[in-house]
């Protein structure tokens, strides 16, 4: 595969509002500072490699409530001493993005493929995430060296990883997307259950470093092995939210390929702009 180097005006720097996405990160912080912490180690029994997976959409401000509500019933994941911690995401997909496109058309069978950078450790991960036609996410992954993530490319073993688990060679496949966010990680303390809540969201292409990003989007996912009683769910329906899909690797795709067909998704992103207040241009 040949190697590909991220613009040197990294966009994770060049926010729309960065004194706005400051304040929200110290106000989530001092939310968090009261909760009870659990650590990557301890919260291996909630792994959750086969699960269901359930996305919501809020805004930052519902975040707050919901940080406040959830106190008493979850663990918030404390990783070298942050709650919050930064992601980067490197999407794969071929020159004419047919697992966009598969997404896209409503196909139940599909895959991704990615690298993701835990930023604050180091530490990066090839990872093939797959869902099935009754809804099943399984996520395979292999730990790659950092300078593999920083240069965008796949050598021997991950390209037999890619090739063993999915039905495309890694020599078809080009980094389309970049994404950077931050996490919080919540375990309830039944731990049945995991909460992952993403905001601070940002999209760069990989090929002309056009950036975008949706200032005051909330991606919060519940994930399980099967339906069971979710604290965090029923506070999300007392404020009348429910559940909306939107993969960030497809919102991401529309938000910088303005000519990608994106039909299907603009009654969500319709949604996410009445959200958040803000105008997503399409």
């Amino acid at each position: 595969m040949e190697d590909y180097f991220q613009p040197k005006n990294s966009c994770t720097l060049l926010r729309s509002n960065p004194a706005s996405l400051q304040k929200q990160i110290d106000q989530f912080d001092a939310s968090l500072s009261t909760y009870d912490t659990i650590s990557l180690g301890e919260m291996d029994g909630v792994a959750l490699m086969h699960r269901v997976d359930t996305k919501f959409l809020i805004n930052t401000e519902q975040l707050s409530e919901l940080l406040l509500k959830a106190k008493d019933f979850y663990h918030v994941v404390q990783i070298q001493g942050e709650r919050l911690t930064p992601y980067k995401t490197i999407y794969f997909d071929t020159d004419n993005a047919e697992m966009y496109n598969m997404h896209h058309n409503g196909k139940l069978n599909r895959v991704k493929i990615r690298t993701r950078s835990y930023v604050n450790s180091g530490i990066s991960f090839l990872e093939i995430k797959k869902k099935n036609n009754k809804g099943k996410t399984t996520k395979n992954r292999i730990l790659i060296e950092n300078r593999l993530f920083e240069s965008m490319i796949f050598k021997g073993n991950e390209s037999e990883f890619v090739s063993s688990i999915t039905p495309y060679l890694a020599s078809g496949l080009a980094p389309q997307l970049q994404n950077f966010f931050y996490r919080i990680t919540l375990v309830d303390k039944c731990m049945t259950e995991r909460v992952t809540i993403d905001f601070g969201i940002q999209f760069t292409k990989v090929s002309n470093g056009i950036c975008e990003d949706v200032d005051g989007l909330v991606v919060v996912e519940m994930k399980q092995d099967g339906v069971c009683c979710s604290h965090f769910r029923k506070f999300l329906y007392q404020m009348k939210v429910l559940p909306c899909s939107m993969s960030k690797y497809c919102l991401g795709m529309v938000l910088v390929n303005p000519e990608i067909k994106n039909n299907r998704f603009k009654n969500k992103i319709r949604k996410i702009t009445k959200i958040t207040n803000n105008h997503v241009k399409l």
